[in-house]
């Protein structure tokens, strides 16, 4: 990010302007960068959680934090930004140190619960999870809980809190693909083809969800690539998916005919989808 440079070069010309008239004020020039501070501290805050290299933001919030270590909201940013930077380990303990400051709060420990299951450690997140009062109601908590209750196969628990977080936001895309995803691990196909097909229609670009569906209905015998939003190269990649379902299904030839469109498709030389046909036929050996 340049904004903080540009601020920086900014009053220092006009620091180097005034000394033409008088002798510079050190004290007036340390107030002036006081300020440039204190616009760090909120305008460039959110910027930098949502835009530019993540890891940019990580030496930002580093650096502001270790000037003003009680600031809660650069240790919030830096928690953050570790976490888009997928340095998940040292988001935990980013967010432990959130948790531990005297201002935070209880989507902190949601937040934290988050990072815990991103680093696999589902026991702990559990447990952070379990010390937060049931009138807290977030999306990101109902979200964490459902996984969890996923994770234990508590297959009504997890529909329960994947349809009130689904309920508390305005992009429930993920969660729908995750509770979808969540009904195809069970084998419930239908279901989770309806939950696939919400999530693209609340997102069409969501690849993810594309590919569940087509996994969805290769499960039930279904070879037909649904109508929706597709690029080339993301309509090779699907039907390539849904080849490998049918192979899976145990219906090989079709496989072997969806794997073949699959490599005319793509505009370019498919390499996994030539792997798995040529394996089919018998030409790799070992």
């Amino acid at each position: 990010m340049r904004h903080p440079r540009v601020l920086i070069a900014l009053l220092a010309g006009l620091v180097a302007l005034s000394a033409c008239e008088k002798e510079i004020d050190k004290d007036a020039v340390d107030r002036e960068f006081s300020g440039v501070n204190a616009i760090d501290g909120a305008g460039l805050t959110e910027v930098m959680l949502t835009a530019g290299d993540p890891d940019e933001a990580v030496a930002y919030f580093s650096r502001s934090a270790e000037q003003d270590p009680a600031r809660i909201d650069f240790q919030r940013g830096l928690a953050k930004s570790l976490i888009r930077a997928k340095r998940y380990p040292e988001a935990t303990s980013a967010w432990t140190q959130v948790v531990a400051h005297e201002g935070s709060t209880n989507e902190d420990r949601v937040s934290l619960a988050d990072a815990l299951i991103r680093n696999n450690n589902w026991e702990r997140a559990e447990q952070v999870l379990d010390g937060i009062p049931p009138t807290h109601e977030s999306f990101q908590r109902y979200r964490l809980e459902a996984m969890i209750a996923d994770s234990h196969q508590e297959w009504q628990k997890a529909d329960s809190f994947y349809e009130v977080a689904s309920g508390l936001t305005t992009k429930p895309a993920s969660v729908l693909n995750n509770w979808g995803y969540s009904k195809l691990s069970r084998g419930d196909y239908a279901d989770a083809e309806k939950l696939f097909a919400d999530a693209i229609r609340q997102d069409p670009k969501l690849f993810t969800a594309k590919n569940n569906l087509v996994l969805s209905r290769g499960a039930q015998g279904n070879y037909a690539l649904p109508v929706m939003q597709m690029t080339q190269v993301e309509r090779a990649e699907l039907l390539q998916t849904l080849g490998l379902a049918a192979v899976k299904r145990g219906d090989v030839e079709i496989g072997k005919g969806l794997l073949r469109d699959a490599l005319e498709t793509h505009p370019q030389h498919f390499e996994a989808a030539a792997r798995a046909l040529d394996a089919l036929e018998g030409t790799v050996t070992n």
